[in-house]
């Protein structure tokens, strides 16, 4: 079942499935550890009329955000039961507190009692084995506890505070289910503490008149000791539960605006996906600089594991496309992470001789995570590698440096990686062909020497010539230089078919001598443009990308472009229209392609295009999934997935870079459109103080066309909004007639009367989106 609703700060994250009912609780690493292991802490309703667990079987659910924010909006009706909830779910920006406020609406013509029920099953430190749940009668709360972890559970309705029903017992042991069924009678039975595989349910009952709303608020304070979690709750308190929701709506609020980004010609619905995907995205990375994969414990059905782990390669190409939006914090931990936090459990103690490479995956603590690649093949030591890894944090370092100048963050990562990580790459090369010797492929799935993993060690070394540069380790890079042409030409030679008329997958050396080769048609060949092997409009990329699209496009009603052809993990169909599931970074690297070779803002419709695609796959609260069902249009596989999210934020940077690079101003030769609105003067889209969870503004009438009289003319003045791109140099030739709103220039429909509008006006937009017509009165 997918995640749909994740909340947290970094250090804390609840995770909800579909019926909303919190599934995963990591604490204190995002990642790591799940106390709830994936099991169902339950949310449960009691009146006269009959009890009901919440869930999309037996209620009407929605559940989605506040808009612009990492509050929840849940809404929740059940006809039988005559109620309707209203539900914000939130973990504090700052502080370890999870905190749930419940509308309950009456939806019946006379006062009712209605309890609401919590369940909480915890598995503390990610075992059953020695927990403590009890009832604490000083602060009036149950506290589960093992170890240095401690959950403090409390709530509040009106003027009652502190947990005054609860039930503590065993659970998934000799037959005992677990204190959830001790509340579908609607009484609880007050056992005041349990040991072993243990859970915990509280109730809170309320009197709620006819058609009338009762609130109630329930939270869960982490932390490592009782003192920790007795502060939190003694904040929870004194503050108030709706500050807390109030305070993190407006941090999320501007945070995911802080660029004011001009968005240009992009429909609404994908710049919604761009802010949600931006918050999303922080759901999933840890404090600490490790970003995670994926944090859906669904996925343990399969393998008895998770995607709870940071790949190196993921984290790179996250970090990208955040650096692109410009959220550079999270990268300079991200590189910090990976050049020290895991140095001791990689470059010191490898067993390898060679040294300078990232393994396979860590935990989110900088430990070497679960891997399936194997250390030894026959009698030979085998390097369990996947070289991309080490080669795309070079490029994302060098990325960064490029966009922001920050050289006294990458001043100590030199001599700690980009050294060591190059002259890796330097070395690990076949001798036949000047090639990367063979490793894992990006899909983790076949060893060889591949398309993609040369284009990443091609990006690499470049990387690390001009970050060596920038020391003057001038030796240095002249050796990675020509490493790199080395390897293209390699490239030319060995990978790129003329047979096929693109580039193969893999190559792979044979027992006997020679290469085998691996034709398959691979998304992930987009590679050979992006990391700067070749440029987009090189034939050869052309062709390989038109294969691409040709073939990995699932000819269903769903569309999208899978991973390769006759992909079979977790396909979903055997017709011949589907080559696999649909994935959307791989659909997003299309995007990413048709973006770099644009000549004309009609040709960005394709980005757009497949920008929807990606809107309409979303969940109803824009999390993305790692696949598509290519038949129902169901998510598969892990949701959220952090690359997907990422991908989407990139291709958004890069269709914005290319309009931006489009409307350059054949005088000047400056852009007259700007996507980053710094410095410029204009209508800002959220005020400076943020009070309560929705903003109220002033309301403005916009037209997009009026009509004028002038004399004996009628003059009509229109705005074609398909073409603005909201560069504003109307505004300043309106002379405060016209105005930007949402990326567009719109007429203020109270300045009309006084318009004294100059002839040849509609010339100032150099995007022929201003059209004047004129027509002298009749009679």
């Amino acid at each position: 079942m997918p995640r749909d609703i994740p909340v947290g700060n970094g250090s804390l994250l609840v995770v909800f499935d579909a019926d909303y009912t919190i599934r995963d609780l990591y604490y204190p690493r995002v990642g790591k550890e799940n106390h709830a292991l994936g099991n169902p802490s339950r949310f449960g309703i009691w009146t006269r009329e009959g009890y009901s667990w919440v869930n999309a079987r037996d209620w009407k659910l929605s559940l989605g955000y506040l808009k612009e924010t990492l509050v929840t909006d849940v809404r929740a009706f059940h006809e039988k039961l005559g109620l309707q909830l209203t539900c914000n779910d939130v973990v504090d920006f700052e502080k370890n507190i999870y905190m749930r406020k419940v509308v309950v609406r009456n939806l019946k013509n006379y006062e009712r009692e209605v309890r609401l029920f919590f369940h909480q099953d915890l598995s503390v430190m990610e075992n059953e084995v020695g927990d403590t749940v009890f009832y604490d009668a000083k602060l009036n709360c149950l506290i589960h506890y093992k170890g240095p972890r401690y959950f403090l559970i409390n709530c509040s309705a009106g003027d009652v505070w502190g947990v005054r029903e609860y039930a503590t017992g065993i659970k998934r042991h000799r037959g005992a289910e677990g204190t959830w069924r001790d509340a579908e009678d609607g009484v609880l039975e007050g056992n005041p503490i349990a040991q072993g595989s243990v859970d915990s349910t509280i109730s809170i009952s309320l009197k709620i008149p006819p058609l009338r709303d009762s609130v109630v608020h329930y939270w869960i304070a982490t932390g490592k000791n009782y003192g920790e979690v007795n502060a939190l709750n003694d904040i929870v308190l004194s503050e108030k539960p709706q500050k807390i929701l109030d305070r993190t709506a407006c941090y999320w609020h501007h945070w995911v605006n802080k660029e004011e980004f001009n968005f240009g010609n992009l429909p609404p619905d994908v710049v919604d996906l761009f802010k949600r995907s931006l918050l999303i995205l922080m759901t999933q990375i840890d404090n600490g600089g490790a970003i995670i994969a994926a944090n859906d414990s669904d996925i343990r059905q399969y393998a008895k594991d998770t995607y709870s782990y940071m790949w190196p390669r993921d984290g790179a190409l996250v970090t990208y496309a955040l650096m692109k939006a410009g959220y550079t914090t999270i990268c300079r931990k991200f590189f910090d992470f990976c050049a020290t936090v895991i140095a001791p459990y990689n470059f010191c103690a490898s067993v390898m001789a060679e040294e300078g490479f990232l393994l396979h995956k860590y935990n989110p603590d900088g430990s070497f995570g679960s891997s399936w690649h194997p250390w030894v093949k026959g009698e030979e030591i085998h390097m369990p590698i996947q070289e991309d890894e080490t080669a795309l944090l070079l490029w994302v370092m060098w990325k960064y440096y490029d966009m922001y100048r920050k050289i006294d963050v990458i001043r100590p990562l030199y001599h700690s990686y980009i050294e060591r990580a190059a002259d890796f790459l330097v070395s690990y090369r076949d001798e036949q062909t000047g090639l990367p010797l063979p490793s894992y492929d990006i899909w983790e799935e076949r060893r060889g020497i591949l398309s993609f993993t040369t284009a990443t060690v091609y990006g690499g070394l470049i990387a690390a010539a001009n970050l060596s540069d920038i020391f003057y380790h001038t030796e240095k890079a002249k050796l990675y230089r020509q490493t790199a042409a080395q390897i293209k030409s390699a490239a030319d030679q060995y990978l790129y078919s003329e047979k096929h008329k693109r580039f193969l997958r893999m190559i792979y050396p044979k027992k006997g001598g020679g290469y085998e080769i691996d034709a398959t048609v691979d998304a992930s060949l987009y590679g050979m443009f992006a990391f700067g092997v070749y440029h987009p409009d090189d034939v050869k990329v052309k062709n390989t990308m038109k294969a691409i699209e040709e073939t990995l496009w699932v000819k269903t009603k769903i569309g999208g472009i899978a991973r390769y052809e006759r992909d079979t993990y977790q396909r979903a169909g055997e017709d011949d229209k589907i080559p696999g599931n649909p994935w959307i970074i791989c659909t997003m690297w299309l995007a990413q392609y048709y973006a770099s070779i644009a000549k004309s803002v009609e040709d960005l419709e394709h980005v757009v295009n497949y920008l929807r695609w990606a809107v309409s796959h979303a969940l109803p609260s824009g999390v993305l999934a790692e696949q598509i069902n290519p038949i129902t249009g169901e998510p598969v596989s892990v949701s959220p997935l952090t690359w997907s999210h990422a991908a989407v934020v990139q291709t958004v940077m890069d269709y914005l870079d290319k309009l931006q690079e489009l409307h350059t101003c054949g005088q000047c030769g400056r852009s007259i459109f700007r996507y980053d609105r710094a410095g410029r003067q204009q209508v800002k889209k959220h005020s400076p103080a943020y009070s309560g969870i929705i903003s109220s503004q002033e309301r403005v009438q916009y037209l997009d066309h009026v009509n004028l009289k002038k004399g004996s003319q009628s003059i009509t003045v229109s705005v074609d909004q398909r073409r603005c791109v909201g560069c504003g140099i109307c505004v300043e030739n309106s002379k405060g007639i016209m105005d930007v709103v949402e990326d567009k220039a719109k007429i203020i429909a109270e300045k009309v009367s006084g318009w004294d509008i100059k002839p040849g006006f509609e010339k100032c937009c150099p995007l022929g989106a201003i059209m004047i017509k004129k027509a002298d009165d009749k009679g």
